[in-house]
């Protein structure tokens, strides 16, 4: 046995893998094959949370390729709460338009924005932002002409255009519509334009594409389909100085840059193994917060969702892994916009996993959620549901959301209850209810459109869900 924290000659060492067995100092044969076993197993895990907001654009560029025949410079409109369906912890009141353009194929590209009221911008495939776009972005809403440069583009400034560069050769154009007119909403959509630079002077129209009641999933791909999209990422995409380490810990389990990946049964066992451990560590990582500061109220369950110190992902002294896992896992793209900072502009995402007494929300109870007078918007508030395996929608064939833009029912007080639950109770309204699933575990976001002061000072305090049954 080792004593005073030197391990034996020969001998054995008690570990977290069972004994450890040593023959005149080296690692017995038994003890290497595990150690090996355990070390790749390890790596795989982190790799897979490393590569969680990069795969999520994997997966959905490739549905948008597959599944909508759409090109790479072809926008997809997500209108409705049943095109949503496959899009991670959306939201089911206002338009979305997506698109994922690669800058190698077209060269320097223009991302055309409307004047009016429009919140978005674009991506890298890290999820890290290269500009906001629409209010929150250089144009404040007044429209503009928004120039992306790839990692490899010559440095260009023509005249009349927001440039930016992008860090990877993929982008996520990501865009959503606020205005609740439907004739103007449809003329903002119709007002976002993509082409290369290179035919700016004739550009040809940009398509838009409806999902078309088609299924698909934004999901992350589960089993040896997540290594083998990363691999074409891997090759696809530039190794930046932050992941060096990480693409070394990939070479053992057959993952190597310009390389063909054909791993062997025993490292098609462990990624599959690490995928499915990997899956469960991010639940645990995003449905049980362990950041400091993640209680919005500390007398209630709510919780800040989307917990990056900046949109970078990085913090004074290191990158922000486990908060860009929570906040991926679960959700797609990250903005200025997003990060809840402004008053008056931009968004706040609140989220609970659980009801007052701090249990799980189960889709076969029913809960009441008051939401008090006054919500702290300057535009809109909506509380929406989600299904914790898939992080989208609850899909009961019925909207799964209600917002401030819904006829609902208003307590004398002006305060609102919502009631969550498989059925709708006797002294329920209907306008007032969101349908869950028996059997299914499920968690809301609370959002705010635009949050004012009195969110910001903590003096309006939302209530937390309360089981009626």
């Amino acid at each position: 046995m080792a004593s005073d924290g030197y391990l034996p000659t020969t001998g054995t060492v008690k570990s977290r893998l069972g004994p450890l067995e040593l023959e005149n100092g080296y690692p017995a044969a038994t003890t290497i094959e595990k150690v090996f076993d355990d070390l790749d197993f390890q790596r795989a895990c982190q790799a897979y949370l490393w590569a969680l907001p990069l795969m999520a654009m994997q997966q959905w560029q490739s549905e948008h390729l597959t599944k909508f025949g759409a090109g790479k410079l072809d926008y997809v409109d997500y209108l409705t709460f049943q095109d949503k369906l496959g899009l991670l912890t959306a939201n089911a009141t206002t338009p979305y338009i997506m698109a994922f353009p690669n800058l190698r194929e077209s060269g320097p590209l223009v991302l055309e924005i409307p004047a009016g009221p429009t919140a978005g911008g674009c991506t890298d495939f890290w999820q890290r932002p290269i500009t906001d776009s629409g209010q929150t972005g250089p144009d404040k809403g007044a429209g503009g002409s928004y120039l992306i440069l790839g990692p490899d583009h010559p440095d260009m400034r023509p005249e009349g255009y927001f440039v930016f560069r992008s860090p990877t050769v993929n982008i996520f154009s990501a865009h959503r519509v606020l205005d609740p007119d439907p004739v103007k909403a449809r003329a903002l959509i119709e007002g976002l334009r993509i082409y290369p630079y290179a035919q700016r002077d004739n550009p040809p129209p940009t398509r838009h594409i409806s999902p078309a009641g088609r299924k698909w999933s934004g999901e992350q791909p589960r089993g040896l389909a997540f290594w083998e999209g990363l691999k074409r990422m891997v090759d696809e995409e530039p190794v930046h100085e932050r992941d060096r380490m990480i693409m070394g810990m990939l070479q053992p389990l057959g993952i190597e840059k310009g390389k063909p990946f054909a791993p062997t049964p025993r490292q098609q066992k462990l990624l599959a193994d690490a995928a499915e451990t990997g899956e469960v560590m991010a639940r645990a990582i995003a449905y049980q917060k362990r950041f400091a500061g993640a209680r919005v109220w500390p007398d209630r369950h709510w919780e800040k969702s989307l917990m990056l110190a900046e949109t970078s992902q990085e913090a004074l002294h290191h990158t922000q892994l486990d908060e860009r896992t929570s906040w991926f896992y679960e959700a797609v793209g990250v903005s200025v916009g997003m990060m809840g900072r402004a008053v008056g502009v931009g968004q706040v995402y609140l989220e609970a996993t659980k009801d007052h007494a701090g249990n799980w929300l189960e889709g076969g109870r029913h809960y009441r959620l008051t939401v008090p007078k006054e919500v702290p918007v300057a535009q809109f508030w909506s509380v929406t549901v989600y299904s914790n395996q898939t992080r989208c929608f609850v899909d009961t064939g019925i909207q799964p959301d209600r917002s401030s833009r819904d006829t609902i029912v208003t307590n004398p007080d002006g305060s609102v209850d919502l009631f969550f639950g498989p059925s709708l109770l006797a002294d329920a309204p209907e306008s007032n209810w969101i349908r869950t699933l028996p059997g299914q575990g499920w968690f809301s976001y609370f959002r705010l459109y635009g949050p004012t002061a009195a969110y910001f000072d903590r003096s309006w305090v939302l209530a937390d869900f309360e089981p009626t049954t």
